[in-house]
Order: structure tokens, then C-alpha cells, then sequence
């Protein structure tokens, strides 16, 4: 829905996997969490895939090599081969590539698959910011990534090399919690680079942005694809820039007040608890003549009813509503058809703490 603002997620009388030819899914807190399988999307992916529908990999995760990524994910129970596989690694070393001469030096600040997508791309890695790189490129490194390595790249943007990041994500999900991710190691070299006149900004490829999208396409050659995504901020935002359908599961790191609270470009096509969604057709939401039972404390009729399954919810003065019951999911397709519509270009500020404690997300 480029160009308006979407106030609803959509339905679908179709399965997903029917409706669209290829799944383009983010990994972490998609398919796994900390290195293993969401529950459910093993079983999820195959029937997919049974169904005719292509699977391919989708990760700003640029420390894995497309052979790594793929061997796990066939341990896990979906097969998958190295082709499968794109990341923000191979979108990054392309820019660089389009940029710079074959053979180019570059200070590679990651882990082994940043290195091997230079490599691939006729580029010179080097290690340290004294062999006088043409560029920088900094791409997630694990949680051991050593703090020197901010320090080589510090000195080389402060030297003029150009400056690249895989990808921006702040965090990733961890199998104790959320971790600081490559976002945050650019923060770093970006505060010790402060003091340069016209400070530079690294040039960013991986979701949302462009380079990730024309990777993904190049690569796939996706002609009905639907992103599949945890995450607002990369994997939905990427998909409204690129202009292709978009599924929100709820395994990873977005809950129900920030789905609630999503600016235009963060609100998902489609909603589902995990990825079993692939398999099932998404209902239609409702305007009900139903809700011209709902009354305010002033006896009016709130604005912004929506109806979906056997719930109905209203955007109040100051708080979403909610009743009814029947299926959870349901209900937060109608929240969200309300608050997006109460709330048209911006983000939703009404309290929604107690019509989500009605669902036990």
C-alpha cells in the first residue's frame, strides 16, 4: 500500500502459501531463536514448501556465510542450500563493489561471512586500518567481537576511508534476551568519529533499505513474494519500501502495544502468531453494524469500530476497546484496524494495556 497509509491488516481467502510464490523470511526470531527452531516452523516450512511455495532466507545477520546458514538450517529439519540464503553481507559487498575498483582494499569489521561476500565481489580484505583501506564496512561479529575491532574502524573513517554497515538493527534475540547487534557497534564508531568536521555516515544496505530489497530480488527472482518478519523497524519497513506484502509473527522481539503503535510504514499486511500462519487464510476485518451497541460514557458512538472473528474494538477518547471473544489472534487484527485508523499518518498514543491484557498475548 505505498503511497497511503494502510489502516488494517488485510485478509486473505487464500492460504498464504497459495497466494504468494515465494516467502522471503527473516531468520532470527522468525525460524529460530539462538540457534534453534521457533516451535512450529519446522513443520510450518515443509508444508509450505509442499505446497509449492519457494523458501528463501532472508538476514541482516551478516556473520554467517550462506553454506553456514544453510547446513543449520538443514540440521534444524528444513533443508536448504547455500543459494537459498541472502545477507546483508552479500547487499553490502555489491555497494561497495558498484563504488569501488576491483581489488579495492577494505577493513572488514565481522565475522566470516562479511569476508567471504568481499572476497566474491573481487574486493581485498584487510585487517587492520594501517593498510590503508579504500573503505570500511562493519557487519554483525557475535557477541565476542573484540573492541579493537571498533578501534581499527574508528581510525579508519577518521583516515577517509568510506564508510559501510551490513546492517543497522540495535538488537538481536538471544536465547536470554535481547543483545546489542550491529547498530550498536556502529553507534560506537560514529561517537569516536564525532570529532571529524562533517562527521560522516556510514552507507547502510541491509533492511529496510533499497540494497537489501534488489539483493533479495536479483537473487530470488521473486515474482509474488510475501516478507515474512518479526521486526517493524527491518523486515515490514523493507517490505513497504520495496512495495511487497508483508506477515508480522509474533515470535520475535514485536509484541501487541508496539504492533498497536506502528507508523504507516511499519504496519504489517498480514498478522500471525507464527509461522502455521503460512498455511491459513487471514480473515477479513469488519466495520459491524454491531457496534452501534458500543456507547462512550457520554452515550456516543465511538469512532473507528472494527470487527474481526467474534471480536469487535473502538479507538475511545483515550483508550482502545475491546469485546467479545473467540479466537486471540482475532482480536488483535480488530485492535489493530482500530488504532491504525484512529491514528491515519501517525503512530496510535491511546492506551491499550487493557484491551491486550483481554488477550493474553
Amino acid at each position: 500500500m505505498q503511497g497511503t497509509a494502510r489502516t488494517r491488516p488485510s485478509g486473505s481467502s487464500r492460504a498464504l502459501r497459495e497466494a504468494y510464490d515465494t516467502a522471503l523470511l527473516d531468520l532470527d526470531g522468525v525460524v529460530y531463536v539462538a540457534g534453534e527452531a521457533v516451535p512450529h516452523a519446522v513443520p510450518s516450512l515443509e508444508g509450505a514448501r509442499a505446497a509449492g511455495m519457494r523458501l528463501a532466507f532472508v538476514t541482516n545477520n551478516a556473520a554467517r556465510t550462506p553454506r553456514s546458514v544453510a547446513d543449520h538450517l538443514s540440521r534444524l529439519g528444513v533443508p536448504a542450500e547455500a543459494s537459498d540464503v541472502i545477507t546483508s553481507a552479500q547487499a553490502v559487498a555489491r555497494l561497495i563493489a558498484e563504488q569501488h575498483p576491483a581489488g579495492a582494499r577494505v577493513l572488514a569489521i565481522g565475522g566470516d561471512g562479511l569476508k567471504e561476500a568481499l572476497r566474491e565481489r573481487g574486493l581485498a580484505v584487510v585487517e587492520s586500518a594501517d593498510d590503508d583501506p579504500a573503505a570500511v564496512v562493519q557487519g554483525y561479529g557475535g557477541p565476542e567481537l573484540p573492541w579493537g575491532r571498533l578501534g581499527e574502524a574508528a581510525l579508519a573513517v577518521g583516515r577517509g576511508a568510506v564508510w559501510y554497515a551490513s546492517n543497522g538493527d540495535m538488537t538481536i534475540p538471544g536465547d536470554r534476551g535481547i543483545l546489542p547487534g550491529n547498530g550498536a557497534a556502529v553507534e560506537v564508531v560514529r561517537a569516536a568519529t564525532r570529532w571529524m568536521r562533517d562527521a560522516p555516515e556510514p552507507q547502510i544496505a541491509g533492511k529496510p533499505l533499497p540494497p537489501m530489497h534488489r539483493e533479495t530480488v536479483l537473487r530470488t527472482g521473486a515474482q509474488r513474494p510475501l516478507v515474512v518478519g518479526d521486526r517493524l523497524d527491518t523486515d515490514i519497513e523493507g517490505a513497504h519500501v520495496g512495495g511487497v506484502d508483508s506477515l508480522l509473527v509474533l515470535t520475535g522481539v514485536t509484541d501487541g502495544a508496539q504492533l498497536l503503535a506502528a507508523p504507516p510504514e511499519h504496519r504489517p499486511v498480514y498478522v500471525a502468531r507464527d509461522l502455521r500462519g503460512l498455511a491459513e487464510p487471514q480473515p477479513e476485518l469488519t466495520d459491524p453494524e454491531a457496534g452501534a451497541g458500543t456507547r462512550t460514557a457520554s452515550g456516543t458512538r465511538p469512532p473507528h469500530v472494527v470487527g474481526c472473528g467474534g471480536w469487535r474494538a473502538w479507538a475511545g477518547p483515550d483508550a482502545l476497546g475491546l469485546e467479545g471473544e473467540g479466537e486471540v489472534l482475532d482480536g488483535l487484527r480488530a485492535l489493530c484496524g482500530a488504532a491504525w485508523s484512529a491514528a491515519g499518518e501517525g503512530r496510535c498514543r491511546l492506551d491499550a494495556g487493557p484491551a491486550l491484557a483481554r488477550l493474553e498475548l
